[in-house]
């Protein structure tokens, strides 16, 4: 069987990129609770925008997936499931609800993961909520043509329950030594989570929540702001890509998580990035139209409405679209569609 020993971390040697990563999202995390105490009302805001956004591209990534209201109906628990994926949706929705609220109070153990699945697929008919897969899985790989090949064996069902509370207790006792720094170990804990591949389905969505789960544990909150699923969705070919890469040579241990762990920390601060780019625009002395100028000149390709109001979390939806309906008829964004459909692209010959 697989061993799990996370200790002897501490004789592994990081490059300069792991190393810079980590110092930079200490740096933006220091600067965390100045931003609590000074926009506590634009943060709000953020934090409804993040709930929606990490439910929706969690679900999203693995083909589960509804219309943009009804999303937001779902998420903001003013409707119920009227699908299959809508109840896959309300679970996602309800299992981020309580890690947010209270993940000071939820251990990391077996018996709390298996809870978090139960309750992941609790509004479906599947009858294996809360247990660990009884038959063995296969992560495949599918190619161009439609046919596909076993990029991955995990562990097998016999091996999944011991190996999921050998994992768990390493990272506690890794965690507590200060053995390697939180930022690394998460990462490393997520991949031997997705090896294992400890439930018939789910997998991914549970491993994205109990990333939020860890990182709000040790203290990097931007996960609440800002969708860390959202920039995994973006990157989805990259993330699949990376964990191939640390998937080889797993079952011996012989492994490297060095490409996830920096795909993990190039994600985390990428979300740092964003939030403080976000919380920038919030500008007393400047006027709705010039708050919502600077976003649209920051925001490249095609956007929308909805996308600038959430660049602009101290204005509401009427001034971003006054401002929107001014830089139009100024010339400086051009527009397409009508009503919602409406998109804009900042306009070439417009200086």
């Amino acid at each position: 069987m697989r061993v799990f020993d996370y200790s002897k971390l501490s004789e592994s040697s990081w490059d300069a990129e792991v190393i810079s990563f980590v110092a930079q999202i200490r740096e933006h995390k220091g600067r965390q609770e100045l931003y609590l105490r000074q926009k506590p009302v634009e943060l709000e805001r953020l934090i409804e925008v993040a709930k929606i956004q990490s439910t929706d591209s969690s679900n999203r990534i693995e083909g589960i997936g509804t219309s943009n209201a009804r999303m937001k109906q779902l998420v903001e628990d003013r409707t119920t499931p009227r699908t299959r994926d809508e109840q896959e949706i309300v679970g996602y929705r309800d299992v981020l609800n309580t890690i947010r609220e209270s993940f000071k109070h939820i251990p990391l153990k077996g018996s709390v993961i298996l809870q978090l699945h139960q309750d992941l697929l609790s509004y479906t008919d599947k009858t294996f909520g809360g247990k660990f897969k009884n038959t063995q899985n296969y992560i495949n790989e599918i190619h161009v043509d439609g046919s596909s090949f076993v990029r991955f064996t995990p562990l097998e069902p016999f091996e999944t329950p011991m190996a999921v509370e050998a994992i768990c207790t390493s990272y506690h006792e890794a965690l507590a030594k200060q053995v390697v720094d939180p930022l690394i170990l998460i990462p490393i804990f997520i991949c031997d989570f997705l090896c294992i591949h400890p439930f018939n389905d789910g997998n991914g969505r549970i491993s994205r929540l109990l990333t939020t789960l860890l990182l709000y544990q040790s203290g990097f909150m931007v996960g609440k702001y800002i969708s860390i699923e959202q920039n995994i969705e973006r990157t989805k070919e990259t993330y699949y890509d990376v964990l191939g890469t640390v998937s080889n040579g797993w079952q011996e241990g012989r492994n490297d998580y060095t490409s996830f762990i920096k795909y993990f920390l190039g994600i985390i601060l990428s979300c740092y990035r964003d939030l403080e780019d976000r919380l920038g625009a919030v500008d007393r002395k400047s006027s709705p139209y010039e708050i919502v100028r600077k976003a649209v000149d920051n925001t490249l390709g095609v956007f929308t409405k909805a996308q600038i109001l959430e660049r602009c979390p101290s204005i509401g939806s009427s001034s971003v679209e006054a401002a929107l309906k001014r830089l139009k008829d100024e010339g400086h964004i051009l527009s397409q569609g009508k009503g919602r459909s409406t998109t804009y692209v900042r306009n070439p010959d417009h200086t």
